[in-house]
C-alpha cells in the first residue's frame, strides 16, 4: 500500500522537477507494533509490555555506569524480592509504583487515551479491583475539557474511585510537581536504597526529576498508567500475570479490562465538540478570574523588579559595553566536573523540588521562605541566584572527580573536589572560590551531553559559573547551540579521543589554545599540565557550528549580540 502511494506520487523511478527520488521502500509490520513503556531513566529507552518485569530485574543489578539504555541501579540479586516496612506498616518492595500520573499537556490532549483510561477505570471498579492508599495518583490534564468530556461520558467517577481524581490543570508530575511522599515512604525508601517506581503518562522521566527519591521512572499511556497503579509493581508482567483478583476471587487480566476502539469511538463524539471547546477557551477572556484581577501592575518603559524569590534582575547585562571584549583567554582553568555519558539538561540544571541542604534550599532559608514553600527549579526559573545554585545539583549526578565508595558505587549529588587544596563541596561553592580567586573552570564529559529537555537554564547556569569550556565526546544540538549562545565554548574529541583515555583525573590544570581566526568547527587544542608538571597536548573540534554563531561567541553570547544590534540600529 505503501509503495503504490509513493508511486502514484511520482516517487520512485524519475523525479518531476523539485521532487525527490526514494531509492528504498521502508515496511512496516503492523503485526510488530505493541504496547509500550519508557524508561527507568530515558524517555528513548523503549520497553515492549512483555519485557518490563525481565529489563527492570536485569537493570536492578546492572551497574550505573553502563552505557545509555543498560545504566542499571547496582542493587544485589538478593534483595529484589525482600520486604521493607514503614513506621506505620506498610510493605514496600523494590520495584513498587508508588506515584501513578495521568499528566502532559500533550498526552492529555488525546481524548482517545484519556477515553481508554476512562474505560479501562470503569471495569477495574465494576470488577472490585482498587489501587493501594499509600500510591499517589492524580490526574491533571492540559485542559478544563477533559474534565468536561469525562464527565458527560460518565467516566470521571471511576477515575476518581481508583485515586485519579483532578489535582490540577497543566505541569504536574512530568516537571516534578506531584508532591511529596508521605514522610514514612521517604524514609523507607533512603534508609534501605530501595529502587520504587513513578509510572506517567508524561513526556520526561530523566534522573530526579519526577521525585528525587524514586530511581524509577516510566512513561506510559494513560491506560497504562491506570493498570500499572492497580498491578503496584513493575515486576509483575501485565502479559502473563494478572492485574488482580475480583470481588469473587476471580483473576482479572488487562485483556479483560483494555476497551476495544469500538467502545472508544462511541464516546468520542462527547469529546470532539467544537461549541464545548469555544465556550471552555472563551471564558480565558470572559472569565480571568479574581486572583489575576488582584495583581498589581506599574507602567513605565523600565520594569521595576520587586523585592523576591521568585524574579530577580538578571546579571546577563552586567558591565556592558557597546564593543566586545577580546575573546576570552582560557589558561590555567580548574575542572569542574568529570561527567560521564548522557548527561541531561535535568542532570544539568533540575526542574523539581529542591533539597533543604543544597545551595539552593540554604539561599531559600536565608532569604525567609520555609522549606514548605520552598516549591521547585521549575517555578523558581525567574531568579538566577536559585537557578545557579541548582546547576549541576541534581540529586543523582555523579562527578568522576570524586573516588568511588568501598563498594564500588559513585557518590551522586552536586558535589566537587576544589584544588589545588583537594577540598570536597558542592559544585557551587567550588564555582564561587574559583571566580573569586580569578581561576577559570572547565567541565569534561562522554557522548550526548545536554541531551534532554531544551532548557535553557542548564546553559545559564554553566555560564554564571563560570565554566568557559564544555569538552565532551559529543553534544545534543540544541544544548550545544545553547551553550554557545551564553558564551561558553563547547568543543568536541576527536573520534577515539576522551577524558578518560587521556587519564585526566581532575587535579589537573587546563589552557584553551584558539586559532587566531575562528572557524566554524575548525581545530583548537587542549593544554594539559597535571600535578606532577607534565604536560599533554590535545587536538580538539571547536564546536561553533555556523558563521553567525562565531559572531555570538565573539560579542559574549547571543545576548549581548542582540542588544548592540538593536543599539546599533
Amino acid at each position: 500500500m505503501f509503495e503504490a502511494y509513493f508511486k502514484a506520487q511520482g516517487l520512485f523511478g524519475i523525479p518531476r522537477a523539485g521532487e525527490i527520488a526514494y531509492s528504498q521502500v521502508v515496511t512496516l509490520d503492523l503485526a510488530t507494533v505493541g504496547p509500550s513503556l519508557a524508561g527507568p531513566k530515558r524517555p528513548q529507552d523503549r520497553i515492549e509490555i512483555g519485557q518490563v518485569k525481565p529489563t527492570f530485574t536485569r537493570l536492578f543489578g546492572n551497574p550505573v555506569t553502563a552505557p545509555g539504555a543498560e545504566s542499571g541501579f547496582n542493587q544485589p540479586a538478593e534483595k529484589l524480592n525482600q520486604v521493607f516496612k514503614t513506621s506505620n506498616g506498610i510493605e514496600i518492595r523494590n520495584g513498587d509504583v508508588l506515584i501513578a500520573a495521568i499528566t502532559s499537556c500533550t498526552n492529555t490532549s488525546n481524548p482517545g487515551v484519556l477515553l481508554a483510561a476512562g474505560l479501562l477505570a470503569k471495569k477495574a471498579v465494576e470488577r472490585g479491583l482498587t489501587v493501594r492508599k499509600h500510591i499517589k495518583t492524580s490526574l491533571a490534564p492540559g485542559s478544563r475539557i477533559v474534565t468536561e468530556y469525562l464527565t458527560k461520558t460518565g467516566l470521571l467517577p471511576g477515575l476518581e474511585q481508583l485515586g485519579f481524581a483532578v489535582a490540577a490543570y497543566g505541569c504536574t508530575t512530568c516537571i516534578g510537581n506531584a508532591g511529596d511522599l508521605a514522610p514514612e515512604l521517604n524514609e523507607v525508601i533512603t534508609r534501605n536504597d530501595l529502587v520504587c517506581a513513578a509510572v506517567l503518562s508524561g513526556n520526561r522521566n530523566f534522573e530526579a526529576r519526577i521525585h528525587p527519591n524514586l530511581k524509577a521512572n516510566f512513561l506510559a499511556s494513560p491506560p497504562l498508567v491506570v493498570a500499572y497503579a492497580l498491578a503496584g509493581t513493575m515486576f509483575k508482567d501485565l502479559t502473563t500475570e494478572p492485574l488482580g483478583q475480583d470481588q469473587d476471587g476471580q483473576d482479572v487480566w488487562l485483556r479483560d479490562l483494555w476497551p476495544s476502539s469500538d467502545e472508544i469511538y462511541a464516546l468520542l463524539k462527547h469529546a470532539m465538540d467544537p461549541q464545548a471547546f469555544a465556550a471552555n477557551y472563551g471564558k480565558v477572556k470572559s472569565e480571568p478570574g479574581e486572583l489575576w484581577r488582584r495583581i498589581e501592575s506599574v507602567t513605565g518603559q523600565v520594569y521595576a523588579w520587586p523585592p523576591s524569590t521568585y524574579i530577580a534582575e538578571p546579571p546577563f547585562f552586567q558591565d556592558f559595553a557597546l564593543t566586545p571584549d577580546a575573546l576570552p583567554v582560557v589558561r590555567g582553568a580548574r575542572v569542574l566536573g568529570l561527567f560521564g555519558d548522557s548527561i541531561t539538561t535535568d542532570h544539568i540544571s533540575p526542574a523539581g523540588s529542591i533539597k533543604e541542604t543544597s545551595p539552593a534550599g540554604q539561599w531559600l532559608i536565608a532569604n525567609g521562605v520555609t522549606k514548605a514553600d520552598f516549591n521547585s527549579y521549575g517555578a523558581r526559573r525567574g531568579h538566577h541566584e536559585v537557578m545557579m545554585r541548582g546547576t549541576f545539583a541534581n540529586v543523582r549526578i555523579k562527578n568522576l572527580m570524586l573516588p568511588p565508595e568501598p563498594d564500588g558505587s559513585r557518590i551522586e549529588g552536586g558535589l566537587t573536589i576544589h584544588q589545588p587544596r583537594g577540598e570536597r563541596m558542592a559544585i557551587y561553592d567550588a564555582a564561587m572560590r574559583y571566580l573569586r580567586e580569578g581561576v577559570p573552570t572547565v567541565v569534561f564529559a562522554g557522548e550526548e551531553y545536554g541531551t534532554g529537555s531544551s532548557r535553557d537554564w542548564a546553559a545559564k547556569g554553566t555560564q554564571l559559573l563560570g565554566v568557559k569550556a564544555v569538552i565532551a565526546r559529543s553534544f545534543e544540538r540544541i544544548h550545544r547551540s545553547n551553550l554557545v549562545g551564553m558564551g561558553v565554548l563547547p568543543l568536541q574529541f576527536k573520534p577515539g579521543d576522551s577524558w578518560e583515555k587521556l587519564r585526566i583525573r581532575g587535579d589537573e590544570t587546563i589552557d584553551v589554545v584558539l586559532p587566531q581566526t575562528l572557524r566554524p568547527q575548525g581545530d583548537a587544542a587542549l593544554v594539559l599540565t597535571r600535578a606532577d608538571g607534565q604536560k599533554l597536548t590535545v587536538t580538539v573540534t571547536l564546536r561553533i557550528d555556523t558563521a553567525i554563531e562565531i559572531e555570538y561567541y565573539q560579542n559574549g553570547g547571543i545576548l549581548p549580540f542582540v542588544l548592540r544590534q538593536l543599539l546599533a540600529a
